[in-house]
């Protein structure tokens, strides 16, 4: 379980394929304090320590990872928004994120506004009835509120703002059109509509 809070900015060293994709990811984390089967969340996806050194971490990705996450994450140079899990007594300084992407989005207007960038992406079909404004959403494993929704035929469109402190502390500062980010949709938001699909009221 995490909180969307970003705790650092890792690099892909290496990604070498092993049956899984071996990721070698440089961080800045204290690596004596994370232990080997450990939960980090690399863009919002909650993947496991398998190996570590002094300043870097090793993480399996899978075939079905690669296939649900945003392109271009997964290679050598990439930067990874990371957070380390969520322990008793943590403070909860996002929203309850739990490191599975629900879809991916595209960004497809980026503009400044105040001091601020607000960022449209174009979401999945699928996920219209989860996005509400000022609601909770996780982008790349960071947790932001929805501005707006604009309902299109086939798919959603939503905004956010991303503040130059949350731009300065996550890979949000590179943010241009084009580029795709890791959805999770709020946990609760999920649960509800499961919850009214077993007493035949969803809308889906």
């Amino acid at each position: 379980m995490f909180t969307g809070i970003t705790t650092d900015v890792g690099t892909v060293r290496s990604a070498e394929q092993r049956g899984d994709l071996r990721l070698t990811i440089a961080s800045g984390y204290d690596m004596n304090s994370v232990d080997l089967g450990s939960s980090i969340a690399c863009s919002g996806v909650c993947l496991s320590v398998v190996d570590k050194g002094d300043d870097w971490f090793a993480v399996d990705v899978s075939a079905e990872t690669l296939s649900r996450t945003a392109r271009d994450l997964w290679r050598e140079g990439a930067r990874l928004n990371l957070e380390r899990s969520l322990r008793v007594g943590d403070e909860l300084g996002g929203h309850i994120v739990s490191g599975h992407v629900d879809g991916v989005a595209e960004v497809i207007d980026v503009k400044a506004e105040g001091g601020s960038t607000r960022v449209t992406l174009r979401a999945p079909g699928n996920l219209a009835l989860y996005l509400a404004p000022k609601g909770s959403i996780t982008l790349d494993g960071v947790s932001l509120t929805v501005n707006e929704v604009r309902d299109g035929d086939r798919a959603p469109d939503f905004t956010v703002n991303i503040i130059p402190h949350t731009a300065a502390q996550t890979t949000f500062g590179d943010i241009a059109v084009g580029g795709q980010l890791n959805v999770e949709i709020d946990v609760i938001a999920r649960y509800l509509e499961r919850m009214l699909a077993g007493r035949g009221q969803s809308r889906t």
